[in-house]
């Protein structure tokens, strides 16, 4: 992966399963497929959203590698992890596959602002200063606060470090501050890709962001909105998110977020089946109601959403 990657979406990739919690290969396939008709960026597989924790270190290996080998555009593969051995392991091993990346999100304990650069400067040691790394900062998950003064350590510090995935919030003038520190020349430049569903994404892009780093369930407006802002087409960029903005803020529930995510990618016929692994927390019969009018209010506005809703779900 190029330092600094063109502007765009890093999609993040739910990992399909199988009603009975097999992981879904044909889906995995057609899921990959579909990212890259979009016109994504990237792909970042095993994040938050990918359910990375409820897969075995072979199945986690396995449904990386497969996308890696399928997808012609540059892989972040999710590696976060309670100890540096694990952690190491299949960083290695995803490296070796072909990723171009991997992305490492700080462990709850850290408290102060030397732990955190500690843990970054270690993390690196132990996968090796030459494998590529993406700070992950999601303090409402991980409730671990970087300032825009420790992501310019760790990034000094860090020359593998070549992306932070933005998940603060408030946020917008965390990115400002540091792309006013690369100005100053007090920090080198890194791209910024920014999570949270794409919720702020049409600021985000205005303060200094290269783009999404999510897995909002129409990557393909993602895509669209990145090009508007690129190309200075405001108002554009603007009226697209207004449209798709009632849906994504239900998409970004607490705790049902992945499953609203999963119903519409199987509604667009990406996805056999919107299957969690448990521990997890499915969507009732009113939930998908609901989202089936979100989307017919959303086709008004963008045929993309113009879906057939999935009938007899329980």
């Amino acid at each position: 992966m190029s330092p600094n990657p063109v502007k765009g979406v890093y999609v993040i990739a739910p990992t399909p399963f199988h009603e009975d919690g097999r992981v879904d290969e044909p889906s995995a396939d057609r899921m990959t497929d579909f990212f890259v008709e979009c016109g994504v960026t990237g792909i970042t597989v095993l994040g938050q959203m990918g359910e990375a924790p409820k897969l075995e270190q072979q199945e986690a290996l396995a449904v990386a590698s497969r996308v890696i080998h399928r997808a012609p555009v540059p892989v972040v593969v999710g590696v976060s992890s309670p100890g540096f051995a694990a952690m190491r392991s299949l960083s290695r091993a995803v490296l070796e596959a072909g990723a171009s990346a991997v992305m490492i999100a700080p462990p709850a304990s850290l408290r102060t602002d030397d732990q955190i650069v500690t843990y970054y400067r270690q993390a690196s040691e132990a996968i090796g200063s030459d494998v590529p790394f993406v700070i992950q900062d999601f303090p409402l998950t991980f409730s671990v606060v970087m300032s825009p003064a420790v992501i310019r350590q760790i990034v000094m510090e860090n020359p593998s470090c070549i992306m932070l995935k933005h998940e603060d919030w408030p946020g917008l003038e965390k990115i400002s501050t540091l792309r006013t520190y690369e100005r100053e020349g007090s920090m080198r430049h890194i791209s910024i890709f920014c999570g949270n569903g794409g919720l702020f994404l049409d600021f985000e892009t205005e303060r200094g962001a290269n783009g999404a780093m999510t897995g909002y369930c129409f990557p393909d407006m993602l895509v669209d909105l990145v090009r508007h802002a690129v190309a200075g087409e405001r108002d554009a960029a603007h009226d697209l998110f207004d449209a798709h903005l009632p849906l994504i803020r239900y998409e970004q529930q607490p705790g049902i977020g992945l499953a609203v995510r999963k119903y519409v990618l199987m509604c667009r016929g990406i996805l056999a089946s919107d299957t969690q692994r448990r521990p997890a927390a499915g969507l009732s019969k009113t939930a998908r109601e609901e989202i089936d009018y979100l989307l017919r209010r959303l086709a008004r506005h963008d045929e993309r959403a113009r879906l057939k809703p999935l009938q007899n779900l329980e």
